[in-house]
C-alpha cells in the first residue's frame, strides 16, 4: 500500500439519508428539468395503469358471475387493450427519458470533477493517492447518476402504486384494508433496523474502493519494479488484504439484505393472506363478490411489492449518498493556493485568462527571507534570502531533503511560502496569478512525463496553436530534431502511454522541446540529467547552453559536470545555504561543494573503470 494511501484519513458522515446532500444532488438535474416532468409524468401514469388493473379484472369476474357464459367481454377487452398499448408507450418513453438524464448527469458530475481537479493545487496532487481520485471520477459518478436517473424516480413511482392501491382497496371495502395495513408497523420497524445496518456496511464498501482502485493502479504503474525486486507475492498479500476488508463487509451487507427481504415477502404475504382470510368471509356472508376479493389479493400483491422495491431503493440510495459524499468531498476541496478576487478580476482564472492584462516578465527574482514548512512547525527550508538577475543561470546543489525542490516549487508557485515572499520583477507573485506566472514557466521535469499521442502533440502540448514549423524549430533547439526524423513516422510517430515506446533520454529531450516552444523568460531543469545516458547528457547540455541564454534559469543538478557554466551555484544542506559562487570558486574554496565533486570524480572513475573490464 502506498504511504499516500495509508496516510489519508476520509471525512466521516452521517450514517442517515441527509437531506442536503440530495438538495444538492437534485441540483445536478435543473439543466434537465423538462425531461424529468416528462420522466414523472410517464411514471405517474404507469403506476396509475397498474392499479387500474384489478378493476377491470374485478369488472370481468362478477359479469361472469351474474350474467354467465352470456356476459359481454367486449368493454373488458377494448379497455385491457387500450390501457395495455399505453403502458407498454409510457414505459418506452420512461426508459429513453432515464438512459438521458443518467448521460447527462453522469457527464454534468464527472465535467464538475475534472474541473475542480484543474483548479486544485500542485499540493493535493502531491499527497493523495490516484486511487482516490479515481474512484471518484468513476464509480462514484457513475452510482450518482443511476441513483438520480432511475431510483429516485421509481421511489415516485412505488409511492403512486401505494395510494394508488390503498384508494382502491378503501372504495372497494375500508374494513379490509384495516386487516392488510396491520402489517405496517412491523416492517416499519424492520426497514429502519436493516437499513441502517446496511448502510454503514455500504459506505465502508465504498471507501474501500479507493484504495482498491489505487492498488490497481499501483501494480500497474509499477509492474516494473514489481518484476526486479521479485514482489509478486507480497503484493497479493497486501492487495489480499485489502479486498479482505472490502469481502468482510460486502458480505455482511449481503448477510443484512438475505434477512430483510425475506422479511418484507413474509409480511406482505401475511398482509395479503389477511386480506383473503376477511374478504373470503365477507363473500360467504353475501356482503362483496368473487370480483371484488379477487381484486384485493392484486391490491395487496400491488402495495407490498413497492414496499419491497422502496426497501431496495433506499438501499441504493444510502450507498448513493456515501458516492455522494466523496464526490463534493473532492468538489469541496479548497485549494492551497487561490489568487485574490482583485487578481482574478484583472488577471481572469485557469479558464477564463485576460492575457491582454498580463505584464511581461524581465526574470529578476527576489527571494526575500523565505522558509517554508510542509508540515507545521517543520520547516524544510530556513530564511533563504537570495536575488537573482534577469538572464542568469543558477544551479541548486545538494543531498536529498535539502531543500533545492522546494526552492523551485515555491518559485512556480505550487506551494506559498510559510514566511516571506517571492517578488519577480519586483513584485510580489500573489499580486498576479498564478497562471501568470506559470504561463511564463519552462519547466523539464527529472522524470519526463508524455502524453498518448504523436510526438508532434507532446511538443505542442501547452501551446496548441503552434504551427508545425514552430514544433520542429524547437526540436532543433534542444537537439531532438535528428532522432524523430529518423522514427518510422517521424514526427506523427505515436508515442505510447507514458511515452513507453521511446527511451528516457529521448522523452526527455521531448519534454524539453515542449517547455521550450513557449520561449518562456524562466525556466527550471529539475535534475534534467540524472536518469540518461551520456550521448543523450551531451545532447542536453548543448541544448541547454543554447536555450537558456538569455532567460533566467534554476538548474537542480545531480551530475556536478553540468553545472560547470552556471552564474552562480547554491550549496544546500538542511535547508540552508551553506556555500554559494562559481564551479572554480567553490572548488578553490575546498569545503562541502569540492568534497561533493571529489566524490562524484571518483564514482565515475569506478564506473569507468568497472565498464572497462
Amino acid at each position: 500500500m502506498s504511504t499516500k494511501e495509508s496516510g489519508l484519513q476520509e471525512q466521516e458522515f452521517s450514517e442517515h439519508l441527509d437531506r442536503s446532500v440530495w438538495k444538492r444532488l437534485l441540483a445536478f438535474t435543473k439543466p434537465y428539468r423538462w425531461l424529468m416532468l416528462q420522466l414523472c409524468l410517464f411514471n405517474l401514469v404507469l403506476a396509475l395503469g397498474e392499479t387500474a388493473f384489478p378493476l377491470l379484472t374485478r369488472y370481468a369476474i362478477d359479469q361472469f358471475a351474474h350474467v354467465g357464459m352470456d356476459a359481454s367481454m367486449t368493454t373488458y377487452l377494448a379497455l385491457t387493450i387500450g390501457l395495455s398499448v399505453l403502458l407498454a408507450l409510457c414505459t418506452f418513453l420512461f426508459i429513453r427519458h432515464a438512459g438521458k438524464i443518467e448521460q447527462f448527469v453522469s457527464y454534468d458530475i464527472r465535467k464538475a470533477c475534472f474541473r475542480r481537479l484543474q483548479e486544485l493545487s500542485f499540493s493535493y496532487y502531491d499527497k493523495t493517492p490516484v486511487g482516490y481520485i479515481m474512484a471518484r471520477m468513476t464509480s462514484d459518478t457513475m452510482k450518482l447518476s443511476e441513483t438520480i436517473a432511475w431510483a429516485l424516480v421509481d421511489i415516485l413511482w412505488s409511492l403512486a402504486r401505494m395510494a394508488g392501491a390503498i384508494a382502491a382497496m378503501l372504495y372497494l371495502s375500508p374494513s379490509i384494508t384495516l386487516w392488510v395495513l396491520l402489517v405496517i408497523p412491523p416492517l416499519a420497524v424492520a426497514t429502519v433496523y436493516f437499513q441502517r445496518k446496511i448502510f454503514r456496511c455500504q459506505r465502508k464498501v465504498r471507501r474501500t474502493n479507493s484504495r482498491i482502485t489505487g492498488a490497481f493502479n499501483e501494480s500497474i504503474m509499477g509492474a516494473v519494479t514489481t518484476k526486479s525486486l521479485v514482489r509478486e507475492e507480497q503484493n497479493l498479500e497486501e492487495f489480499s488484504q485489502i479486498t479482505q476488508t472490502m469481502y468482510r463487509a460486502s458480505r455482511k451487507a449481503a448477510h443484512y439484505n438475505a434477512i430483510f427481504f425475506p422479511t418484507v415477502l413474509c409480511l406482505g404475504s401475511i398482509g395479503t393472506a389477511l386480506a383473503l382470510w376477511k374478504g373470503g368471509v365477507l363473500v360467504l356472508q353475501g356482503v362483496i363478490w368473487f370480483g371484488t376479493i379477487s381484486a384485493f389479493a392484486s391490491y395487496a400483491t400491488q402495495f407490498f411489492e413497492p414496499l419491497q422495491q422502496l426497501a431496495r431503493i433506499f438501499s441504493e440510495m444510502q450507498m448513493a449518498q456515501a458516492s455522494a459524499e466523496r464526490v463534493f468531498t473532492l468538489l469541496d476541496t479548497p485549494a492551497d493556493i487561490t489568487d485574490t478576487p482583485e487578481v482574478m478580476e484583472r488577471d481572469g482564472d485557469s479558464f477564463t485568462p485576460k492575457r491582454e492584462h498580463w505584464p511581461s516578465i524581465r526574470g529578476d527574482v527576489d527571494f526575500d527571507h523565505v522558509t517554508f514548512a510542509y508540515q507545521p512547525g517543520i520547516p524544510v527550508l530556513h530564511d533563504f534570502d537570495f536575488h537573482v538577475k534577469a538572464g542568469q543561470t543558477i544551479a541548486l546543489v545538494g543531498q536529498t531533503g535539502s531543500g533545492k525542490s522546494t526552492i523551485v516549487n515555491l518559485l512556480c508557485r505550487f506551494y506559498e511560502p510559510t514566511e516571506g515572499c517571492i517578488r519577480i520583477d519586483g513584485v510580489d507573485t500573489r499580486e498576479h496569478s498564478q497562471l501568470w506566472l506559470q504561463s511564463h514557466l519552462g519547466y523539464v521535469l527529472q522524470t519526463p512525463h508524455l502524453f498518448s499521442g504523436t510526438i508532434a502533440d507532446n511538443i505542442r502540448y501547452g501551446r496548441h496553436d503552434a504551427s508545425d514549423a514552430q514544433v520542429i524549430h524547437a526540436a532543433q533547439l534542444v537537439s531532438a530534431d535528428a532522432f524523430i526524423r529518423q522514427l518510422p513516422h517521424g514526427y506523427q510517430t505515436e508515442v505510447g502511454e507514458g511515452g513507453n515506446r521511446l527511451s528516457t533520454g529521448q522523452k526527455q529531450l521531448i519534454s524539453f522541446a515542449r517547455a521550450i516552444l513557449n520561449d518562456p523568460p524562466l525556466f527550471v531543469l529539475d535534475e534534467a540529467t540524472s536518469s540518461i545516458d551520456t550521448e543523450t547528457e551531451q545532447l542536453i547540455q548543448s541544448a541547454i547552453t543554447r536555450t537558456l541564454q538569455n532567460r533566467t534559469s534554476f538548474i537542480i543538478a545531480h551530475r556536478l559536470s553540468t553545472i560547470r557554466s552556471a552564474d552562480c551555484i547554491l550549496v544546500l544542506k538542511h535547508g540552508r545555504v551553506v556555500e554559494q559562487g562559481t564551479h572554480e570558486q567553490l572548488l578553490a574554496r575546498n569545503g562541502y561543494y569540492a568534497s561533493l565533486h571529489r566524490n562524484q570524480l571518483l564514482e565515475q572513475q569506478e564506473q569507468a573503470l568497472f565498464q572497462s573490464k
